[in-house]
């Protein structure tokens, strides 16, 4: 079955290009002016509104979804007590029943965000093995979208049975809709025996890790190894190509150079940065050494769009200029992001060409001012993301958004969550 998009105005960060028609399956077959259409079994018209690629998220945690609302006690000092009195008692909580409704809430508030692809960092406590699987039901096979999945293999957990289900999934899942690298937590919650006990099992799968976040991340490792972050983990052969080292704040001129020789992607996260209130990575300084940086948005909310322009503004106020850190910069790093996902998945993402896959979405823009090929950029980033509301998304060739609705029951979903994460909290409380 052969569908089309017409009258769409097409805008994927190389080309725009108005009154399309755009010819799919679950991979796109071809793209047209209007005159030269000649129909389709099925025909979605957008009367010339924005058509944009499907969003990537370059770093995410699904895990943190029953974190809304959730009221619990912290007084903490520094970046570690934050975690010990809040996030590692949420993740320590999630059984299989939690996580697997957290991904569905994840997926469904994904996709309203125009995030059709996750790069995914994962932790549950009560369910490891068997955990990745469960994300990729919930998230892949009932919300519709595509995933690279891992799971924190730290020294709070089993170690082996973290390995094991980093390296089960990824056998079981090499596919353009799911796919595994192996995931641990950060350098100060592995031992060097954990390091080196890793390293013997996974080969040359990369690795996907937080490094450099908080200053607590740097003092444990020095005192371990006497090594910074990134030294300790090539120290122990672990920087692998295509592997992501996620926020990279606190990271030495040595470490930057030692990323770019690697060919290591840094996913920054300048939202949750800033909320943690840990500082903001050099990316600059990462990008002039050729290191391709990924956006994410570290698992603070689903609106992926905020983390775009957030990243740009928090550049212009880390360095002291409006002029250092453009709308280019920004364009480069998002289009890394399709880049990434599709060598790990297999596919051609972000791009309205043959054989790309159908992730796309139908956005509503009214331009109050002349919008061309010239200035599409700053429509992009200061009018289509400044109020960023997708009317209908495409994800694996299907529509799962129309009307700004999803097309699974959101409502039983949501009520069903809800009781789950009330659970999820009370058991909170016990630990």
């Amino acid at each position: 079955m052969i569908k089309a998009l017409i009258h769409a105005n097409l805008f994927d960060y190389e080309n725009y290009r108005e009154d399309y028609y755009v010819l799919f399956n679950h991979q796109i077959v071809e793209v047209g002016p209007m005159a030269c259409f000649k129909g389709a079994d099925e025909v979605f018209d957008c009367k010339h509104q924005m058509v944009l690629p499907g969003f990537v998220n370059g770093h995410s945690h699904i895990y943190s979804a029953f974190a809304r609302g959730w009221n619990t006690p912290c007084d903490a000092k520094n970046f570690t007590e934050f975690l010990e009195q809040m996030w590692w008692k949420l993740d320590s909580a999630l059984d299989e029943e939690a996580v697997y409704y957290s991904g569905l809430v994840s997926g469904i508030e994904c996709l309203k965000n125009g995030v059709t692809t996750i790069v995914d960092h994962h932790a549950s406590g009560r369910h490891i093995k068997g955990s990745l699987n469960t994300l990729k039901k919930s998230i892949c096979d009932e919300a519709g979208l595509r995933g690279i999945f891992c799971f924190e293999t730290s020294d709070r957990f089993n170690l082996q049975q973290c390995i094991e289900e980093n390296l089960e999934f990824a056998a079981q899942h090499q596919s353009a809709v799911a796919t595994g690298i192996f995931g641990m937590h950060a350098n100060m919650t592995l031992s060097n025996l954990s390091l080196e006990t890793i390293q013997r099992q996974i080969g040359d799968m990369p690795i996907h890790i937080h490094v450099g976040e908080s200053t607590d991340d740097g003092i444990y490792t020095q005192k371990v190894s006497g090594q910074s972050v990134v030294e300790r983990l090539d120290h122990f052969g672990l920087l692998k190509k295509n592997s992501i080292l996620s926020h990279c704040i606190y990271i030495s001129e040595k470490d930057k150079d030692l990323l770019a020789q690697k060919e290591i992607y840094a996913a920054v996260n300048p939202t949750s940065n800033m909320n943690n209130g840990v500082g903001l990575p050099d990316v600059k300084g990462l990008m002039q050494r050729g290191i391709k940086c990924l956006i994410g948005n570290d698992g603070l909310g689903f609106n992926l769009t905020r983390d775009m322009q957030n990243l740009m503004y928090t550049m212009h106020l880390k360095y002291q200029s409006a002029q250092c850190f453009g709308l280019q910069e920004v364009t480069e790093i998002i289009k890394n992001n399709y880049d990434y996902a599709g060598k790990l998945l297999g596919c051609q993402l972000g791009r309205f060409e043959k054989g790309y896959e159908a992730d796309f979405m139908e956005v509503f823009y009214n331009p109050p001012t002349p919008m061309d090929k010239s200035n599409m950029l700053g429509h992009f980033f200061y009018g289509i993301l400044d109020r960023f509301t997708p009317n209908k998304v495409w994800a694996q060739g299907e529509v799962r958004v129309a009307e700004g609705k999803v097309k699974i029951d959101e409502a039983i979903i949501y009520k069903e969550a809800r009781h789950v994460a009330d659970k999820v909290w009370h058991a909170c409380k016990e630990s």
